[in-house]
């Protein structure tokens, strides 16, 4: 059967979820989830997402995203493989952590509820999971962004993004009142689907697609008016980001009182050209080979010591 065609365009929204290879666990313990979390906000930065909802359980997780940029793919690949390479590094294991393609729904971002269904879904799992001991609430569960829209805007992680899914529930207001609502709102639905309430969760967990009748034929409109810089192919969504590599690697120059020629005349390993790499590297997916071209810093594996050598005498 061939592999199904990842659907991407600017704005749109999507349910993910990927298990361990072969069922095993992905997360041994917290720091592991602490690990996952903040290399999905490493993520957000570079492939520009905004999470919607997440829960990490321990052998596969669910992301809520939405990609103001056809991104999808080129920050899955990022995320996924970072997070692998950390954690074999931090368990002195190798090989593949995670089974296969991840499951990507495509959602209905219209005002239909259907994003607050797979947020629903996503903040329910815990429930689902028979992982509330003793009649505990949602909240009690510390690995999903419900705890997080329970608090402060100030005190949430900044790629968090609430404003929608609260306003899905009638919430004008993130205030301690239209928080108190939201959990009372999500722990109603929880005890509800206790006494087997019908959840109409099969579009989520095995199709392709959760929407509006019309949801497909939109699809495919959107696909076909988005400019060709901005759809879907691969070489595209790279193409996009060799332009913001190039626009971040000008921004620094100009931090740094440097031209763009002035880079011929320092050495491969300058510190200077160290900066720019690291701050590149840090909100874009460009892989070594490109930064290094781009700064005249000789190849990717000269590129990669000199990387490791600046960022320890930065911390001495």
């Amino acid at each position: 059967m061939p592999r199904q065609l990842r659907i991407e365009y600017a704005g749109a929204i999507y349910h993910v979820m990927n298990r361990g290879d072969q069922g095993e666990d992905i997360f041994l313990d917290d720091q592991d989830r602490r690990k996952f979390l903040a290399t999905l906000g490493e993520a957000c930065v570079k492939a520009d997402w905004q999470v919607h909802a997440y829960c990490l359980m321990k052998n596969h997780f669910h992301l809520v995203l939405e990609t103001p940029k056809p991104t999808l793919v080129v920050g899955m690949k990022w995320l996924l493989g970072i997070y692998t390479q950390r954690f074999n590094a931090r368990h002195q294991k190798w090989g593949h952590l995670f089974a296969g393609r991840y499951k990507s729904l495509i959602v209905d971002g219209s005002n239909t509820h259907y994003l607050r269904r797979v947020c629903d879904y996503v903040h329910l799992n815990p429930a689902r999971a028979h992982l509330l001991k003793n009649g505990a609430t949602l909240e009690s569960f510390p690995w999903s962004s419900f705890g997080e829209y329970l608090k402060p805007s100030y005190q949430r992680i900044h790629w968090l993004r609430t404003d929608r899914l609260l306003g899905e529930y009638g919430i004008e207001k993130d205030d301690a009142a239209g928080r108190k609502k939201f959990v009372r709102l999500l722990n109603e639905r929880c005890a509800a689907e206790g006494l087997g309430e019908e959840t109409g969760y099969n579009m989520i967990r095995r199709g392709w697609k959760l929407g509006a009748k019309d949801f497909a034929e939109r699809i495919f409109e959107e696909m076909k008016s988005t400019p060709k810089k901005e759809i879907h192919l691969p070489f595209e969504i790279y193409e996009t980001m060799e332009i913001k590599g190039r626009r971040l690697i000008q921004e620094k120059l100009k931090e740094l009182k440097l031209k763009a020629d002035d880079l011929y005349a320092l050495r491969c390993t300058d510190p200077a050209k160290m900066e720019v790499a690291q701050f590149v590297r840090a909100q874009t997916t460009l892989p070594l080979k490109w930064i290094a071209h781009e700064l005249k810093a000789g190849t990717s594996g000269t590129l990669a010591i000199a990387l490791r050598k600046y960022k320890k005498e930065k911390i001495s």
